[in-house]
């Protein structure tokens, strides 16, 4: 029984040993697996806020990225430091996340750790050249990653008229801000392989997009002359529950006052007689001078005789 014993704790050991070993295996399989991009959207929004273009990516990780996934992007060097990195959270809301750019040669890589599916990054390339009132500029997508879908827009700046981009990228739309937009397309793209653009436009002046837009409220401003005629009517009747309120509470705070006020009762002397009060008590002993005999204290009749005494 020992001998059968210890065969099978050196089989479950040998199993366990098996399994490890294929979970490192599969691990390594996954870190070294390439990432790939099923969607890559572009957006090139010349003099939007700046004099430059601004360039945002919207990106998601195929889903067959092991997450978290390591990513580095290049951008123009000229461009410096990225706008914004950021990962969209599950409640579509955008957080920040860190990122390190280090240049080399044209580009300035970007290397970030990406926790969740959805990416947006976003860089000004200042790369705009003018000639009398045409401006121009390129962009070009360096082919850093597979890409499954590939989508452009170019935004035409506010003011700007004859926007012409090579290649020709879709009809004109415009939203209801009035903006123009010209969008395309691409499709797939496989790792390496670049996409350039090149867009030019007539533009008289160097008013920024963002400067020349109306403030729009977030919902509908509600109408407040409704209930404003409403409350009219009953304004009457509320200052008057007012009015009874405070008096009220007045009349009930002066009688807590008073109370506290009042001074603890004080116990009263117990009066003298009539008869005693009318005369202070002669000093000394005080006889009768009819019988002679002796009158006690507050006494005014002789008590053996009945004679009036003579107190003074």
């Amino acid at each position: 029984m020992p001998y059968k014993n210890k065969a099978a704790l050196n089989t479950l050991s040998s199993i366990l040993l098996l399994v490890i070993m294929l979970a490192l295996v599969w691990s390594a399989v996954l870190a070294q697996r390439p990432v790939s991009l099923s969607e890559l959207e572009v957006d090139l929004w010349p003099e939007y806020d700046r004099p430059s273009v601004l360039v945002i990516y919207r990106i998601t990780l195929s889903p067959d990225a092991g997450l978290p996934a390591d990513l580095i992007l290049r951008i123009p060097v000229a461009s410096g430091e990225p706008h914004a990195v950021a990962a969209k959270q599950p409640d579509g809301s955008l957080v920040n996340i860190e990122y390190q750019r280090v240049v080399n040669g044209d580009w300035g890589e970007v290397s970030l750790t990406a926790s969740q599916p959805e990416l947006q990054i976003e860089y000004y390339d200042p790369g705009i050249t003018r000639e009398g009132t045409t401006r121009r500029f390129e962009y070009r997508w360096p082919g850093d990653y597979t890409v499954q879908d590939m989508k452009i827009q170019v935004q035409q700046p506010l003011g700007a008229t004859d926007l012409r981009t090579s290649p020709s990228l879709g009809e004109q739309v415009t939203d209801a801000s009035g903006l123009s937009y010209h969008n395309a397309n691409i499709g797939a793209l496989s790792a390496g392989q670049e996409f350039e653009i090149s867009v030019e436009y007539d533009k008289a002046t160097d008013d920024l997009t963002a400067a020349g837009l109306q403030v729009q409220p977030s919902a509908p401003v509600a109408d407040t002359a409704g209930w404003r005629s409403q409350l009219r009517p009953a304004l009457p009747w509320g200052l008057l529950v007012l009015g009874v309120i405070l008096l009220v509470g007045g009349a009930v705070w002066y009688w807590q006052s008073g109370k506290r006020g009042e001074k603890p009762s004080q116990p009263r002397r117990r009066r003298m007689p009539a008869a005693a009060a009318e005369s202070p008590a002669p000093e000394g002993h005080v006889y009768c001078h009819s019988c002679g005999k002796r009158a006690g204290p507050g006494d005014r009749f002789c008590r053996a005789c009945g004679t009036r005494l003579r107190l003074e």
